[in-house]
Formats: C-alpha cells, structure tokens, sequence
C-alpha cells in the first residue's frame, strides 16, 4: 500500500482528497500547511506528496526546495495550483516538481498521474 502525504490549507478539498485516495487503497495523512507537512514527512515517509502551492507559513514551492536542497529528498511531488501562469509552473519544476495541476482538476485524473509516477519510481528501484 502506498502512503501518499496531502498538504493543503482548504480542509474540504483535503477531506474530499483524502478519501478519494482511500477508497483507491492508498494510506493518506493530511497536513493544513507546509510546516506541519515537513514534519509528517519526517515521521510519515510517504511514498509520494500532493501540496497545494499557496498556503500559509510554508508555501508548497519553499517545502519542495526543502526537501530537494535541505533535506536532499527525491519524494515524488505533485503541486496542485489555481495559479497555473506558465512562469509558476516552469519555477515549481525548477524547485524539483514532479507534475504540476492546475485547478480546478479532476480526482481521476489525480489518481492516474499518482499511479503513473509511483510506478515510475517502483520500476527505478
């Protein structure tokens, strides 16, 4: 079962998430921001992160940089934004992003591009 890590501020998206990913057999644990994030990914180690980009104290861009530059972290990471100028995206790429999704976004599609990385990162280990 893999362990998917959820950080975002608005709660009824994480809850609407959370149990979407449940139902598909995933073990999740949520986080309302960054902050709380980084030390579930401490305690947690998630297979794979799904962060919001916008939130308060630590934005899903600075807990990216965090754990690729500081904490030298290759855990998958999937930013999701309603932010998605074309500048962001390139920027949240560049801080070591593995996908980026815009919302509004379907749960579906989540859950496939969840699937089509952690499979990417089974078949390389």
């Amino acid at each position: 079962m893999s362990k998917i890590l959820l950080i975002d501020d608005d709660e009824i998206m994480l809850t609407m998430l959370k149990f979407k990913l449940e139902k598909e057999d995933f073990e999740v644990k949520t986080a309302v921001n960054g902050k709380i994030g980084i030390s579930l990914v401490k305690m947690f180690k998630p297979d794979l992160i799904v962060t919001d980009l916008m939130m308060p104290n630590v934005s899903g861009l600075e807990l990216t940089k965090h754990l690729r530059l500081d904490l030298a972290m290759d855990i998958p990471i999937i930013i999701l934004s309603s932010a998605g100028k074309e500048k962001i995206v390139l920027h949240a790429f560049e801080m070591g992003a593995n996908d980026f999704i815009t919302k509004p976004f379907s749960p579906n599609e989540l859950i496939v591009r969840i699937n089509k990385i952690l499979s990417r990162s089974y078949d390389q280990a």
